[in-house]
């Protein structure tokens, strides 16, 4: 993981100058979980990894990337539990 930036910093990263989303709304999608890696509150501001992404957090597809490319959870456990198998460990 990359070193942690403000929410600020990170939207003028990711969007151009003429669709730079508010403070307010970079606040609101880090409360609703729609950044991933979660964004962190330090003091009194969040601050989130560089590499950090948008996400939708009802895309069941994206989720599973997500998981499938995450190092230490390609676990048996956790894909039985993606899955939806009901074998037991």
């Amino acid at each position: 993981m990359g070193k942690l930036i403000t929410l600020n910093e990170w939207g003028k990263r990711h969007y151009s100058n003429d669709s730079l989303p508010t403070i307010q709304t970079l606040q609101r999608w880090a409360r609703a979980g729609k950044i991933y890696p979660a964004p962190e509150i330090q003091g009194r501001e969040y601050r989130v990894h560089e590499d950090a992404v948008y996400i939708n957090p009802k895309d069941y597809k994206l989720s599973r990337r997500i998981i499938a490319e995450r190092k230490g959870f390609n676990s048996d456990l956790v894909r039985r539990i993606i899955n939806g198998k009901d074998d037991k460990v």
